[in-house]
């Protein structure tokens, strides 16, 4: 018997899988043909709608004559009574119906079965039948819809308002009709049926958002009373009220009774409501300023719940806050801690990171030993999200730097995957670019690691570190040894870093540099041609003996945009007379890097231009068109502006784009007609980018531009592009070209702007113009400021002092200038970078003793391709803030446009 029980084990085992996992859409067609057979084989046909289903539903794409084909074939089962192969037939038509032709001719046998008494198929016969009707044929079966919202089978009245739902939201027409059957869907919401009165409520809030005061009084009906017993209709009412609190937040007038509500519903017997009301209380604080006291402590006590998912939400939830309003959260420390140990490492990571983020500078030590022993019992992925925290906490707390970098050293020296150690090594070099005082125990810390380090990639980039950190040390000597050793033991990606890095190290530091020929020399012998070729480049720029070179091609990248030097290239190449040779100033720079806040706010300007490309595209592609094929790679926001541009022949012919700008409100964001502006530079050219969006649901507007003009400015506007429609919450753009004056003296200009556009009246529901005949009208916007940010890129200079030597002392502009508007140097230094667009270099600093004074370092590149360096030095006397400016370029008009902007 044990024998017999272990061979059947063995035969299910091979028998078990996906009996549907290599399904054929030609077969299944086939197979289809047995819907047709008299009488209905109930098993096969059960058997074939399966298959079909799973087609569906792992994404296969059925043409529409098969989709018909499968459409029809399925009808015929009507005739069978069995349950379950008929609410298969439900399920295929509602998927098929949407490809499928003719689906309209299944409406008979979907209101029979809709009207009838069998249980089973009314519901999901509603279901089918409001994806196939139109709301024309909706009004012939209204009088059945009413009946079976208020039918006393919840599954059927469920049924009924969810795809009233679906209707509602499907076209106007339908929310139309769907409104005129308010009185069934209020009777509805007194249901005691939890389901029935949670899609009741979530109807009417449908049917009633477009209007606040009707949404207002569905609050206050369902707040006063208790008239919901359904625990997902109390959240839902709960999202209700605090959207309403939001919207009312942003007009000054907040309704204090909705905010007694919300209180009310942390003492809800149900734990869901309690978390939702909670979650939105916490959500609200941003914008109403409230007490954040009564959620904290609710999910206070949920930290302690016997439920694993109540915990993780309550400890979710208080990371959340924490990033904000950390002191909130302080007071959940102790019961953080218990949930340290949690059995479930979800939790337990979770609590720890909350606790980083809310600790105090006294508790970091036991912190510390906490995650060191918590550390041991978790996955790779938990470890990253612990390390990630611990970086906040350096940043939080510099002077606790050197508990967090031996902390973070000894997790180095454990197993880990590379994610993990990436994680590590990301969170050390932040360190040490960030906080001075830890530059050298952290290059140390990472000196030893790669000494034993199984990651290549990880190891480069601790060369490339050590290459631009390690000569500005005091002791730079010492980190040459671990950087040769790469170039004896590892592999030629290594090595060639390690020649790099001990490079830099001979260009910056004078006294080091025979030293390192000498190594640069016995790298010349090695059998890998890119480490003999770097060394060879790199010994013959230290032996030349001029600092020029040494500042230009060693300890300087090159900083350009990759996308557009390929671009600039290909051009050249296509270009066969070639009477010039290439000149690298015509490629734009790479962007400097973005804060997050500017990340936010470009990411809708990217997709917009992905959008727009994405359209032009596919007209080339209807057209017959031919072009490169996109590319793979990423590009930055300014590569995806060129990409724009690039379509639109009279912009394309201004050159390679040098700069565009963070959008500019021009409107304020709830005003009819929404517009914001960039500003893109060229070499003799600014093109202002309207981006405009019509709010208003009635009108079109057609002929859309920008008036723009400047009557105290020698810029002049040269054509506008205008955006031929724009209609209802779709965008547009509008281009302005603007001819920068030919004398590089004029960089600030401020233009006036108005938004001018014909109106035509449109129907609402369908956007459909009423009349061809549209009258002039015009909006009038805020200023656009062209200032000297827009005409400068940034770029870092290592080297400060030699660059600055190299342009000489007859490069040099001076100004002196009192700053009376600042009574502190801090907001000065602030102003002055926003001011000149220009990159802050390391070297800025407060003179020693004194802080009252200030040395600001610029490094950047002017609109041609000139290399601009300034210093500002900064004052603070009891009147403010005064600067001596001095500024060296390569261009003495540039240097006065620079004097002539302040």
């Amino acid at each position: 018997m044990a024998y017999a029980g272990k061979r059947g084990d063995k035969k299910d085992d091979e028998t078990a899988g996906n009996p549907y996992a290599n399904l054929d859409r030609t077969t299944v067609l086939q197979e289809a043909r047995i819907f047709n057979e008299t009488p209905v084989n109930v098993r096969k046909c059960s058997a074939v709608a399966s298959k079909i289903l799973y087609m569906l539903n792992q994404g296969e794409v059925l043409s529409v004559r098969e989709a018909t084909t499968f459409f029809f074939a399925i009808t015929k089962l009507f005739q069978s009574q069995d349950v379950n192969l008929r609410r298969l037939v439900f399920l295929c038509i509602k998927e098929l119906c949407k490809v499928a032709e003719d689906v309209i001719i299944v409406t008979s046998s979907l209101m029979k079965d809709m009207t009838g008494k069998e249980e089973g198929y009314r519901a999901a016969a509603i279901r089918a039948l409001c994806l196939i009707v139109d709301p024309q044929m909706l009004q012939s079966m209204e009088r059945y819809m009413k009946q079976a919202i208020v039918d006393k089978s919840p599954a059927v009245a469920s049924a009924a308002l969810v795809s009233s739902l679906h209707i509602a939201t499907r076209s106007g027409a339908g929310l139309d009709i769907v409104k005129r059957w308010g009185n069934e869907i209020q009777e509805a919401a007194t249901n005691e049926n939890p389901m029935v009165q949670y899609h009741a409520l979530g109807l009417l809030y449908q049917i009633r958002r477009g209007d606040r005061l009707a949404v207002n009084k569905l609050i206050a009906k369902f707040t006063a009373g208790r008239h919901l017993k359904s625990p997902l209709a109390v959240c839902l009412l709960v999202q209700m009220v605090s959207k309403t609190i939001q919207e009312e937040a942003l007009q000054g007038t907040v309704t204090a009774s909705l905010f007694d509500f919300l209180e009310s519903c942390l003492r809800h017997k149900n734990e869901m409501v309690v978390y939702e009301s909670a979650q939105a209380l916490v959500n609200l604080r941003h914008s109403t300023g409230r007490d954040l006291g009564p959620a904290i402590s609710v999910l206070q006590l949920f930290c302690s719940s016997s439920k694993p998912t109540i915990r993780y939400t309550a400890v979710r939830t208080l990371s959340q806050v924490a990033m904000t309003h950390p002191a909130a959260v302080t007071a959940c420390n102790m019961d953080l801690e218990n949930l340290i140990t949690d059995s479930n490492r979800s939790i337990a990571t979770l609590a720890i990171t909350t606790l980083l983020k809310t600790g105090n500078e006294n508790n970091v030590d036991r912190l510390m030993k906490q995650i060191s022993s918590f550390m041991n019992d978790i996955s790779d992925e938990f470890k990253v999200v612990v390390v990630s925290a611990v970086r906040a906490l350096c940043f939080k707390f510099p002077k606790k730097h050197t508990l967090m970098m031996s902390y973070l050293a000894t997790m180095l020296r454990e197993e880990g995957g590379y994610e993990f150690k990436k994680a590590l090594i990301d969170t050390l070099i932040i360190i040490v670019e960030d906080n001075q005082d830890a530059k050298e125990s952290g290059l140390t810390h990472l000196c030893e690691f790669i000494e034993d380090c199984e990651h290549v990639n990880l190891a480069v980039r601790i060369l490339a570190l050590l290459g631009r950190e390690g000569p500005k040390t005091k002791q730079p000597a010492k980190y040459i040894r671990y950087i040769y050793n790469r170039v004896i033991l590892e592999n030629a990606a290594v090595r060639s870093a390690a020649v790099t890095a001990m490079a830099k190290f001979g260009a910056y530091c004078p006294d080091l540099k025979s030293n390192i020929m000498v190594l640069l020399k016995r790298c010349m012998m090695d059998q890998d041609d890119e480490v003999r070729d770097r060394a060879t480049y790199y010994f013959y720029i230290l032996d030349s003996q001029q600092s020029g070179l040494y500042n230009n091609f060693i300890l300087s990248h090159l900083q350009v945009s990759i996308v557009s030097l390929e671009r600039a290239l290909q051009t050249y190449i296509s270009n066969t007379t070639h009477q010039e040779p290439f000149d690298m100033r015509s490629v734009p720079i790479s962007a400097e890097p973005l804060t997050v806040e500017d990340k936010k706010l470009l990411r809708d300007e990217i997709q917009g231009a992905r959008a727009e490309v994405g359209r032009e595209e596919a007209r080339a592609a209807k057209t017959g068109a031919t072009g490169a094929a996109p590319t793979t790679a990423a590009v930055s926001a300014a590569d995806m502006y060129v990409e724009q541009l690039q379509k639109i022949p009279q912009i394309a012919a201004l050159g390679p784009l040098f700069k565009s700008s963070l959008p500019t409100q021009l409107t304020e964001t709830e005003t009819e007609y929404v517009v914001k502006c960039i500003k893109h530079t060229f070499e003799k050219d600014i093109v202002l980018q309207f981006d405009c969006i019509n709010t208003l649901n009635d009108q079109i507007l057609e002929k859309v531009y920008v008036q723009v003009e400047s009557p105290d400015s020698a810029f002049v506007v040269d054509g506008t592009i205008h955006c031929p429609s724009l209609p209802h919450n779709q965008p547009g753009t509008t281009y302005t070209r603007v001819r920068i004056p030919p004398d590089e003296v004029a960089a600030t200009a401020a233009f006036t702007s108005v938004l001018k556009f014909v109106v035509k009246d449109c129907d609402p529901a369908t956007g459909e113009v009423e009349s061809e005949e549209g009258y002039d009208d015009e909006y009038v916007l805020e200023d656009v400021e062209v200032t000297l940010a827009d005409h400068m890129q940034k770029t870092i200079v290592p080297n400060f002092a030699a660059a600055w030597d190299e342009f000489g002392n007859d490069s040099e502009h001076q100004g002196t200038y009192g700053m009376n508007q600042y009574k502190n140097v801090q907001d000065a230094v602030d102003n002055l970078v926003r001011f000149f667009g220009m990159q802050p270099l390391d070297k800025s600093e407060k003179v020693p003793g004194d802080k009252n004074t200030h040395l600001l370092l610029l490094s950047g590149v002017f609109r041609g391709g000139f290399s601009v360096l300034v210093k500002c030095k900064l004052v603070l006397s009891d009147s403010g803030v005064a600067m001596m400016l001095q500024v060296r370029s390569e261009s003495p008009e540039v240097n006065e446009a620079i004097i002539q902007s302040m």
